[in-house]
C-alpha cells in the first residue's frame, strides 16, 4: 500500500526554490524500513558545504532530513551569544524531527554534507495511511527526547572528564571501528555540545591520553585504549 501512495503525493514535495540542487537519491543500508522506502521514493538531495545552514531556528518547518553522507550540528544561540549543540547527526541519521510549526534548532553541516529532504506534509499523509511508518516515526521522535533528556543529565550532573567519556563512548557506539573513532566535528563543536571551554576539552583529552585512556594520533582521530576507563567515568 505504501509504494502505491507514494507516487500520487510526489508532486507535493517541496519546490526547487525550496529546496536547493533537488534531485532523486536512492538511500541504502536504512535502520527503518517504511522510512528507508519514503525517503528513496519520495526523498530529493540538498548539498551543503561547511557551516552550511541547512535551516535556521524558527523557521517554517516545511521538511524532514536525513544525512546521506558528512555530519550535521543542531544547536541554539543562548541570550549571551553563546551556542549550546543538541546534537550530532551522521550518516544514516533523520533530523529536523518535531511536531511544531517551526524549527526548535538551527541546523549546519559540520563539513561537506549531502542531505536527503522529504516533505513533512507528504510524510504526515503516508503514515497516514501506514501505521508502521508511522510508528516508526513516533520512535525516532521519542529517541531524540531520550538523547535531550541524557544530555541534560550529562551537563547537570558530570564534571569536564565524565562529560568528555560520556561523548567518547557515544562516538564509538556510532562511528568507532576497531577501537578507534574519526571525529567528524572540531574540539570547539565538542566544546559547545558538552558545554565547556575548547581550552578545559582540550585540556581533558590531554589528561586522558596521559592516563592511557586514549591515544590522540591527531587532532580528529582517538584510539581508545581503556575502554574500561571510560565507562567508569560515564558510571
Amino acid at each position: 500500500m505504501f509504494a502505491a501512495v507514494a507516487p500520487r503525493l510526489s508532486n507535493k514535495l517541496p519546490k526547487p526554490s525550496l529546496v536547493r540542487g533537488c534531485r532523486a537519491h536512492p538511500v541504502a543500508q536504512e535502520r527503518y524500513g517504511r522510512l528507508a522506502v519514503a525517503f528513496e521514493t519520495i526523498g530529493c538531495t540538498m548539498n551543503f558545504p561547511r557551516n552550511g545552514e541547512i535551516y535556521g531556528e524558527g523557521e517554517t518547518a516545511r521538511s524532514f532530513y536525513k544525512v546521506a553522507s558528512g555530519a550535521v550540528r543542531t544547536y541554539k544561540l543562548l541570550d549571551d551569544g553563546r551556542r549550546q549543540i543538541s546534537g550530532f547527526h551522521l550518516a544514516g541519521d533523520i533530523f529536523g524531527l518535531g511536531a511544531g510549526a517551526h524549527y526548535q534548532f538551527s541546523a549546519e553541516a559540520v563539513a561537506a554534507t549531502t542531505v536527503v529532504a522529504v516533505d513533512r506534509g507528504t510524510l504526515a499523509k503516508l503514515a497516514a495511511r501506514d501505521s508502521e511508518l508511522a510508528s516508526e516515526l513516533w520512535t525516532l521522535t521519542a529517541e531524540e527526547l531520550d538523547h535531550l533528556r541524557g544530555l541534560m543529565t550529562t551537563l547537570g550532573r558530570k564534571n569536564a572528564h565524565e562529560r568528555l567519556a560520556a561523548f567518547l563512548l557515544e562516538m564509538t557506539r556510532r562511528i568507532g571501528a576497531n577501537g578507534a573513532i574519526e571525529l567528524p566535528m572540531s574540539r570547539q563543536d565538542i566544546a559547545d555540545y558538552l558545554g565547556l571551554t575548547i581550552e578545559t576539552v582540550s585540556r581533558t583529552f590531554t589528561q586522558l591520553e596521559a592516563e592511557a585512556v586514549i591515544e590522540l594520533p591527531s587532532c580528529r582521530r582517538v584510539v581508545l585504549k581503556n575502554g574500561g576507563a571510560l565507562s567508569r567515568l560515564n558510571d
